[in-house]
């Protein structure tokens, strides 16, 4: 019997791929000549997101960051078609890379491209026992051949940010093997590995806590307890935090002199996992494909205590988008799924005692836990919570990790600029395709293929909003009689569309005048201004100064702060000859006409 993940031997003309290292691509052990730096970004883009579509704008971002030449799309075919060339194989019925939807897939299978073998071994030892997960994620770490992408493409900051990603699965990768390994009493062969890992990555607390188990199961306790005392120090000093509980009881039973501690992670009695406590997932979820990979590789393959933010402008689909990933992430949290509001039903900011009596009646705790024993909980166990609409950095600054087990996903209109460290994740508008696809499975697809440019007018004045377009659905099945075309004029009256967004107790304008009234004043006031005093589309430093009534420096640090705030937006691929174009979403430009909001008022009457 062929032994697990054994590769044979290789027919003539195999491709190898490798993106774990330098990117190489070989054919028969030679290596192929991959070309200029912007064919191979291209490459290790498409690699980065094998047998997936890649759309033909996420290409060109890549490629050029700032300032895409008139030729892009034409450059990008000629990249393509020369690596086509280059990959070209035997069998014209399925070509590897091909061009499907406005985006290019290529075809890789597992045992060609090295990222997708190390995903697998690491997939396959989750959950196994210690010695058959140490083999596993021992094979896994053999396909490691230095920084991936190299240098060079790391120039592009996509690609930077892919390479930072795929070295944080190596990392948790690392810390599993050697936690399997202290687990079968092998501490003296990871000890000088782990102390490496720590001096690059200080502030990494299941790193440094193996180091410590592996330093007092090498006989070592004293290095041990000092290794501890020094994360506290570092710990207050860069961030003003303590550590969290898993690794204060790691080093209370180093300090007790209990051997087990040089056994990796002492065992602890099962517990029966809380129920999901999640909304219900929406069956007719639509786009942010993109976005919803880029959160399942953060929050299942992410570092020790790591915590995500999903931000956009209200409407713009984060609860949702949340939701949909909490549901998909059920098997990788044992112990358990939570969804907390931070706002009350009046958009007001929940008091800290509420959520954490919340959080105590979900997990079954006696008592409202004050905010270190709800991070001791955290650290404790593999749980995933959501912490939605979140309204400012105070008012989660408490609940979050700062190492152990537990993963935190919040959402916000805002950037929360002032939490560290947290992985940040944009939330863009549906295109149109999605937005009528959508619009489609809410009315049915008969009646938008009656009227189809109708439905094109109707998915455009929502300006990609999934909650604008949701809404106009539900309106329209329940108004059969009204056809598409006249729901269609009633949304293009600036005026009036919003009141035509609503649905039974759902509301946009409700949903935009909770959020307006939570801003200040003076932002509320700006938005106005450059509500009323911009066109249509992106708009440039000029304009808002113009609107703004005020010099330019001035209008950097206001249109900034807005952006902050999540009222206005940057869209990637809007910079010309140098200088940055700036958005108000489709929704807050409608709400702030159409509420009265103008230069001297900074918040509306109450909807």
């Amino acid at each position: 019997m062929q032994r697990p993940f054994a590769q044979p031997a290789a027919p003539p003309g195999t491709l190898r791929f490798s993106v774990l290292g330098p990117l190489t691509v070989r054919r028969d052990d030679r290596p192929l000549p991959l070309g200029p730096l912007k064919q191979r970004v291209v490459l290790a883009t498409l690699l980065g997101s094998a047998n997936t579509p890649v759309s033909v704008a996420a290409l060109t971002d890549a490629v050029w960051q700032q300032e895409p030449p008139r030729t892009a799309r034409k450059n990008l075919q000629v990249y393509v078609s020369a690596l086509r060339a280059l990959l070209a194989d035997d069998d014209p019925d399925r070509p590897r890379l091909v061009h499907t939807g406005g985006a290019y897939v290529l075809r890789v299978a597992e045992d060609e491209l090295d990222l997708l073998r190390f995903r697998s071994l690491v997939r396959a030892a989750e959950g196994q026992e210690p010695r058959p997960a140490a083999r596993l994620l021992r094979q896994a770490l053999a396909l490691w051949q230095g920084p991936p992408l190299g240098d060079d493409l790391r120039r592009s900051p996509r690609l930077a940010e892919e390479a930072e990603r795929l070295e944080l699965r190596h990392l948790t990768a690392y810390e599993s093997w050697a936690e399997a390994e202290l687990e079968l009493g092998g501490a003296p062969a990871v000890v000088e590995g782990l102390r490496d890992l720590v001096e690059r990555h200080p502030l990494r607390e299941r790193l440094r806590s193996a180091w410590m188990s592996a330093l007092s199961g090498s006989g070592r306790q004293a290095e041990a307890l000092a290794a501890y005392d020094d994360y506290r120090q570092l710990l207050a000093r860069e961030l003003g935090l303590a550590p969290g509980g898993a690794m204060a009881a790691r080093y209370r039973t180093i300090l007790a002199g209990d051997d087990r501690a040089g056994a990796g992670p002492a065992a602890r009695p099962a517990a029966a996992p809380p129920p999901a406590a999640l909304p219900p997932d929406l069956v007719d979820f639509t786009g942010h494909d993109e976005e919803l990979r880029h959160l399942v590789d953060l929050l299942q393959d992410g570092g020790a205590g790591r915590s995500v933010l999903l931000s956009g402008p209200a409407g713009a689909g984060k609860t949702t988008l949340a939701v949909r990933v909490a549901h998909l992430l059920g098997d990788r949290f044992a112990d358990g799924r939570l969804w907390v509001s931070m706002r009350d039903a009046d958009g007001l900011t929940r008091p800290l005692s509420a959520v954490l009596a919340e959080f105590a009646e979900r997990t079954g705790q006696l008592g409202a836990p004050g905010p270190e024993a709800w991070r001791e909980w955290l650290a404790e166990h593999r749980v995933l919570v959501v912490l939605d609409d979140v309204p400012d950095e105070r008012a989660v600054r408490p609940l979050l990790p700062c190492g152990g087990r537990g993963r935190v996903l919040l959402t916000a209109r805002g950037q929360l600029g002032g939490l560290a460290p947290v992985h940040r994740v944009s939330v863009p508008p549906l295109g149109t395709a999605e937005s009528v696809h959508l619009l489609a499975g809410l009315v049915g697809q008969g009646r938008v293929r009656a009227d189809r440019e109708a439905a094109l007018r109707i998915v455009r004045a929502c300006g990609g909003s999934p909650l604008a377009v949701r809404v106009s659905g539900m309106r329209l099945a329940v108004l059969r009689h009204v056809p598409l075309r006249e729901f269609a004029d009633r949304l293009t009256d600036p005026a009036g569309a919003l009141d035509e967004l609503t649905s039974g107790d759902v509301s946009v304008r409700r949903w935009l005048a909770n959020g307006w009234r939570a801003l200040p004043a003076e932002w509320g006031r700006d938005a106005g201004r450059l509500a009323a005093g911009t066109g249509e589309g992106p708009f440039g430093l000029t304009e808002a100064a113009e609107a703004l009534g005020c010099d330019e420096r001035q209008a950097v640090r206001v249109v900034e702060a807005l952006i902050d705030a999540g009222m206005v937006t940057s869209p990637r691929t809007e910079v010309i000859a140098h200088a940055a174009r700036y958005e108000l979403p489709h929704l807050v430009r409608l709400y702030v006409r159409s509420s009265g909001v103008g230069t001297t008022r900074g918040t509306p009457a109450p909807a």
